[in-house]
Parts: C-alpha cells; sequence; structure tokens
C-alpha cells in the first residue's frame, strides 16, 4: 500500500497501539480489515483478515502492507508504481477496486475485492482502513457479470459502517459528531442531510440542514432553528421518528395533506424549499432515549429511495445516535467538573505594585476532577504566599484531597512566622495522620517588598516541576534551587529554602506538569518549550502572556494544567512604577 520503506525490523517497531474502540470496531465488519498509519505499516487486522490471509495478527503488525500482501495475478510483487491502492493511500482519498490480489502466508494467491477509506485518529495521526472479501473467479469461457445496478455493493456498504463507527466514535464534541455524520452520507447516500435533535429541555431543534452542490457541502442555516413540538399522537413520519417509533419513507405528498401540528408544517416548507422528491427519516437513539431525527433527501441525486435502504441508514443512525449520547454525556460531566474545579480554586488577592494571573485547563476526562491546583494570599506579615501543587490522582478524591492541603496550607502559612521550609515541613508531618492524600507536590513561596522598593523571592520544592523566571528582556531561568522530596513519603528530612531578589519588570511562572509532559517527549524537551515561548513573550501585558503561553506551548491535555503567574512592576525613571493591575482570573 505504501511506498514508503520500514526503517524497523518487520512487527518489531514500535508504533502506537489503535483504540479499543477502534480494534473492537474492525470486529464489527463482516469482511478482512486491517488498519495502517501513516507510512502504510499495519497497526490492527481483525479476525477475518486473520482467516482469510492465514497469517497471525502479530506477524502482521507493523509491517508494510503493500509489501507483504499486495501482489499480482500469479503471485508476483507488485511494483509500487502500480499499485491503486498506494495511489489512493497517499492522495487520502475513499477508492475500491473489484479486481486485486493478496498473497496469503502458504505463498497462494488470494483473489480480492477491496475498498480504502480515509479517516482521522483520536490525535493528529493520519489513518487508512482497508476492507477487502474474496473474490470467486469466473471461468475464462464465460464473460464477465455485468456491474449490479444497486447504489451501493455489499462492500461498500460494509465500508461506510465500518468508516462511521471509527469516525463518529473517535470525537467526543456534538457539533463535529454531527458535522463528521453529515460528511459520510453526503453525496454517498443522499444530496440533502437534515438532523432535528432534542433538547435536553424537551425542545425539538434543527441542528443541521445540508446540501450537495457541486461537490460542496453547503449549510443552509436559513432553514435551521427551533421546531414546534413533537405531537403525542401524530401519524406523520418526522413525528414518529422523533418519538422513537418507527423509520419512514417519505415523499413530498405525505406532507401535501392538511398539517395535523406546526412541525408538519415545518416538514411541507423543507420539501418546498429543497425540491426533495424522495427521502428517509429515522430515529437517533441514545442508550436511553431518543435523541433526534435524521432525514436524507434526494432532489438531483437519481434514484428513489426503498425499502431495502432503511436497514443500512438505520444501522448508520443506530451508531451515530450512540457516539451523539457519548458525546452529551462527556460535555455535561466536563461542565460539572470545570464548575466544581472553579470553585475549588481561590480567588487572588490585591497587592499593590504586583501583577498576577491564574489560569486553569481541565483534564480531557470530564468525569474526573484533578488534584493541580494553585493559590496565593496574604500572609499576616505583610508578604505574599504563592503555592501550586498536584495532588496524586484524577478523580474525585484527589480534588477533595487537594482542598484539605491547600487549607492546611494556609492555616499553617498564617498563623507561623517561618520560611517555606518550616512550613511545608509542618504540612508534610501532618498529611497521612489528618487528610486522604496519598503523595503530593508543592512549591510554596513567600515573596516580600524590601526596604529599597525591590521584590524578593523565598521559596522551597517538594519534588514539583521548578519555577521558571523571566525578565523584561527575555532571558529565563529555571528555579532549580530549594528542591527536596515530594509530600507523603513519610522520611522526616529538614527541607532547603531558596532565596532570589525578583528584577524589575519580570515574570515568575509557577505551573503543574500537565504543561511540559507529552507522550513520546522527554521532560527536558517540555521544559525547553516552555522557556522558549515564555521569552518571547516577556513583553507581553501579564493576561495575554498567560493565554498566549498556553496557546503555543499547547498542552497535550492529557493531564490538568495549573499554572500561576506574577510580575514585578518596572522601574520607570528613578524609581518602580507602583501602579495597580487587577488580578486576572
Amino acid at each position: 500500500m505504501a511506498g514508503a520503506k520500514d526503517t524497523g525490523t518487520g512487527h518489531g517497531n514500535s508504533r502506537p497501539a489503535p483504540g479499543r474502540q477502534v480494534a473492537e470496531a474492525l470486529e464489527l465488519i463482516g469482511a478482512g480489515a486491517y488498519l495502517v498509519d501513516e507510512q502504510g505499516h499495519i497497526l490492527a487486522v481483525n479476525s477475518r483478515a486473520v482467516e482469510l490471509l492465514g497469517r497471525r495478527a502479530e506477524d502482521m503488525a507493523g509491517q508494510d502492507a503493500h509489501e507483504l500482501l499486495h501482489r499480482g495475478p500469479q503471485g508476483q510483487q507488485m511494483p509500487a508504481t502500480r499499485c491503486g491502492m498506494r495511489q489512493a493511500f497517499h492522495a487520502r482519498h475513499p477508492a475500491h477496486a473489484e479486481e486485486d490480489y493478496f498473497a496469503r502466508a502458504d505463498g497462494s494467491v488470494l483473489p480480492i475485492s477491496w475498498f480504502l477509506t480515509p479517516y482521522a485518529g483520536t490525535g493528529r495521526e493520519a489513518h487508512t482502513l482497508v476492507i477487502f472479501h474474496p473474490r470467486k473467479q469466473a471461468p475464462c469461457a464465460e464473460p464477465a457479470p455485468e456491474r449490479s445496478a444497486e447504489p451501493m455493493s455489499e462492500l461498500e456498504r460494509l465500508a461506510l459502517l465500518a468508516e462511521t463507527t471509527t469516525q463518529v466514535t473517535s470525537t467526543l464534541n456534538v457539533d463535529e459528531t454531527l458535522r463528521r455524520l453529515v460528511a459520510l452520507v453526503l453525496p454517498r447516500l443522499a444530496d440533502w442531510a437534515v438532523i432535528d435533535l432534542i433538547t435536553e429541555h424537551e425542545e425539538v431543534w434543527r441542528t443541521s440542514v445540508v446540501h450537495v452542490d457541486e461537490g460542496r457541502l453547503v449549510h443552509r442555516e436559513d432553514l435551521e432553528g427551533p421546531m414546534p413540538p413533537v405531537p403525542e399522537e401524530s401519524p406523520m413520519p418526522l413525528s414518529r421518528a422523533l418519538r422513537g417509533v418507527a423509520s419512514a419513507l417519505v415523499a413530498p405528498d405525505t406532507y401535501q395533506r392538511t398539517p395535523d401540528s406546526g412541525i408538519a408544517v415545518e416538514q411541507r416548507h423543507l420539501f418546498e424549499v429543497t425540491g426533495i422528491r424522495s427521502a428517509v427519516i429515522v430515529p437517533l437513539r441514545g442508550t436511553r432515549e431518543v435523541l433526534g431525527a435524521l432525514t436524507l433527501g434526494r432532489a438531483d441525486k437519481p434514484g428513489e429511495f426503498s425499502a431495502s435502504d432503511l436497514p443500512l441508514i438505520e444501522d448508520i443512525a443506530r451508531r451515530a445516535g450512540l457516539a451523539l449520547d457519548n458525546a452529551r454525556l462527556y460535555q455535561r460531566q466536563r461542565a460539572v467538573a470545570e464548575t466544581m474545579q472553579n470553585h475549588l480554586l481561590p480567588q487572588m488577592p490585591r497587592v499593590p505594585g504586583l501583577q498576577m494571573a491564574v489560569r486553569y485547563l481541565p483534564a480531557p476526562d470530564a468525569s474526573q476532577v484533578g488534584g493541580d491546583w494553585y493559590d496565593a494570599f496574604t500572609l499576616s506579615d505583610g508578604a505574599t504566599a504563592l503555592a501550586v501543587g498536584d495532588v496524586v490522582g484524577h478523580d474525585l478524591e484527589a480534588a477533595a484531597g487537594m482542598a484539605q492541603l491547600r487549607n492546611m496550607l494556609r492555616a499553617y502559612a498564617w498563623s507561623q512566622q517561618a520560611p517555606p521550609s518550616r512550613i511545608v515541613e509542618r504540612l508534610d508531618e501532618a498529611i497521612m495522620p489528618i487528610t486522604d492524600v496519598s503523595m503530593a507536590t508543592l512549591v510554596f513561596a513567600r515573596v516580600i517588598r524590601t526596604d529599597d522598593g525591590t521584590w524578593e523571592l523565598s521559596w522551597t520544592n517538594a519534588g514539583h516541576p521548578p519555577p521558571l523566571l523571566v525578565t523584561r528582556d527575555g532571558l529565563t531561568d529555571y528555579l532549580t534551587d530549594g528542591h527536596s522530596l515530594l509530600l507523603g513519603t513519610g522520611l522526616s528530612k529538614s527541607r532547603p529554602d531558596a532565596t532570589l531578589p525578583l528584577p524589575p519588570g519580570s515574570t515568575l511562572l509557577l505551573y503543574t506538569d500537565g504543561l511540559i509532559e507529552a507522550p513520546g517527549r522527554t521532560l527536558d524537551e517540555g521544559m525547553e518549550r516552555l522557556r522558549q515561548h515564555a521569552a518571547a513573550l516577556a513583553h507581553r501585558p501579564l493576561p495575554s502572556f498567560a493565554d498566549q503561553l498556553l496557546r503555543r506551548v499547547q498542552p497535550p491535555g492529557l493531564d490538568d494544567v495549573a499554572l500561576l503567574a506574577l510580575r514585578t512592576p518596572a522601574r520607570t525613571g528613578g524609581g518602580l512604577d507602583r501602579a495597580v493591575t487587577a488580578p486576572e482570573i
């Protein structure tokens, strides 16, 4: 399939395995199927492909699919320049062939038909799905059979169902799920697609009306918007679909009779404006309730929908409905998690002469509230306390532990006139007997204004990524002093302090490891990336600095990110700039 050579040693190459959902989707396909990466190396195969090819899945994993499988009629190696599959693979567009050949493990040649389609992986990967089935060779004396008059072959139907599963289940965004669904069915099945969704308030909203116009998908926003309520007893097709009763074949005269409800009036208007002459309306069902309805219409596309089309479209709608249900649940849980986390995180104090900005990005798992946190508060001696930490875990227990840890730290810091190291030592002593926290990392610091008007930082670091200091001229320094063991180890050891004057106009950045850790990247690489972008943004106003830093560093989203940035006043003339900027929350 791919022209690129394998630089490794066969299936010993190290490549990320596809997700469980993709592997399960492959098994749902009734034909042989395998998945390749952007170089054409096999990532996964289904059991039907293993059976047809007589090869073990682990022997195929990591192999160049073209070199391993593709052959000529007599079993000869297929030149890459003559491989239609390879050309479609590199062009990133769907393709199929009715007559081709794959090599089996025993050296025999398997005549096949195949279908190839690209799709986006869960991250930025460009994957390709290949579906194939054995082809019976007709005797040479007999003429080749004519192509079926069916608009889609069985292989194409299987490929469409497989593509639907992989496409709609690889996103947890409702709008993206709907966009992918429309792109899958247009123009393959119809030239109009209409999606009506039932909102959480039991209202119907015509969310998408899309038309194929000269190969482009055009949204008809003038036909979208709120719909009348669903009648409880209406026999009209859309009303029945939205109640989850049944699917239906629909023609324009279906809605020419006297309308029995407002929703029937809207349907008649839809058919009149679009010119749809044949349509199918099917329910979109979740695991617990009906989520809406999908309407596919043909106006310019030849052919009429028939009863034989219903099973395929219902299957597509069933898979899309489950994906939509998951996406909605994810977004609801994420909203709850973000609201809870925001209430757990504190408001920043106003400190004359200092600017502060804080940001928090939750982990992608919407059901989990993280243990990353920041804090800043005024101490009894007038100093400003800064803290950023990470409680081990990514669930409600970690969030509760984070709140306990933060509150204890505040109490110790306020009540004791002691350096940061001593405060953290007392906190560490109390973690195991008092809190539910098993382990945590923490940077705790004091910022105080000296007699000459400058600002001084003292801090201790309990196993946390080091703070980053950025001067107004873009010079950077990771503050690696004052480092010691993380909290909760049970080891009783004294902790060091470190002290540093903060240059005028400098920015101090405290952050959690979600900002610098990513799969396939070392910690040093993540810290260097953060340093480069922080230096480039040193001249930006502090709120913009924080926003742009997150945008440029692009945390991978596998963990929470908490960020606290503090900026000292710049010198103006003979003194310090005393202007106070409200903190950015």
